[in-house]
């Protein structure tokens, strides 16, 4: 298949995010538009201001990120690749000072929460949330703060002219976030490869082993169940959308699944379906 041109993307945060990471990892030298709060990369999308958009979606450690699946849902976009990036946390200052200077740490809260064990042992700074791992870093340099570091991705270091002072200062080794380029629905197609995974949402009915139903109408078509997420439905308390993520191998198969889901479910979207990650 030919892979569509894709120039400016959209990204929820600052430049020298994971999520602009993913974005050139996943598709090399584009302009990438950061933005403020992940409904406007969604807003951006609409409007045509940007080609597709690069978003997490789960985080091994800290899970999945609920509003993104909302988003997913209630606009009319679609998934058109997937993306498994390793996340590095750094301790990074201004150029020239020393880590014995720095009182103060400044990141994201889940980034603190996944460098607990450095910062509990490191007794000199404080940690304090802040917006944005990279914003963090570009707050730093802005201030000029000769005290205070921040962490975030090595290419926050690069985009802001700041120095590592310690290196992958991360908890645990085996973290990684999926992300997903995301286009409008009606955009040309911009995956590539043979599709062997689908996204796919859908509601049941409020009664018992409606969900069950659901479940076995995708096994019995033979595809391999990899996730399934719940979100409450606005409006009708303790009902739920549930999202689902599934292996295939042919798409003759992905067909027979939601074909076979459809047949017991209120509503399905289909919202996307793409090469899966690489397993690291």
């Amino acid at each position: 298949m030919m892979e569509t041109q894709l120039q400016r993307i959209a990204i929820q945060g600052e430049l020298g995010s994971n999520s602009h990471m993913a974005t050139v990892a996943m598709l090399g030298n584009v302009e990438v538009v950061p933005c403020e709060v992940s409904r406007d990369v969604f807003r951006s999308l609409a409007d045509g201001s940007v080609d597709a958009a690069v978003l997490p979606i789960e985080n091994s450690l800290h899970g999945s990120v609920s509003e993104h699946y909302d988003l997913l849902l209630e606009q009319p976009v679609r998934l058109d690749r997937e993306l498994s990036l390793r996340i590095v946390h750094n301790l990074i200052a201004a150029p020239g000072v020393p880590l014995e200077q720095i009182r103060n740490v400044l990141s994201h809260p889940v980034a603190l929460s996944q460098c607990r064990r450095f910062l509990g042992e490191w007794k000199q700074a404080r940690a304090a949330s802040f917006y944005d791992t990279a914003g963090s870093v570009k707050h730093v340099m802005e201030q000029n703060l000769q005290d205070t570091a921040a962490i975030a991705p090595v290419l926050a270091a690069s985009v802001y002219g700041a120095t590592i002072l310690v290196a992958g200062i991360e908890d645990n080794e085996k973290n990684f976030t999926r992300f997903h380029l995301v286009r409008r629905s009606d955009a040309p197609l911009s995956r590539t490869g043979i599709p062997n995974k689908l996204t796919v949402a859908f509601v049941v009915e409020h009664r018992p082993g409606s969900l069950v139903r659901a479940l076995e109408a995708m096994a019995d078509a033979g595809v391999d169940l990899t996730k399934i997420e719940s979100r409450p439905v606005p409006g009708k308390p303790w009902e739920y959308v549930f999202y689902v993520d599934f292996r295939f191998r042919r798409e003759e198969q992905a067909d027979t699944a939601l074909q076979a889901l459809r047949a017991v479910s209120g509503m399905v979207k289909e919202i996307g379906r793409y090469v899966a990650a690489e397993e690291d």
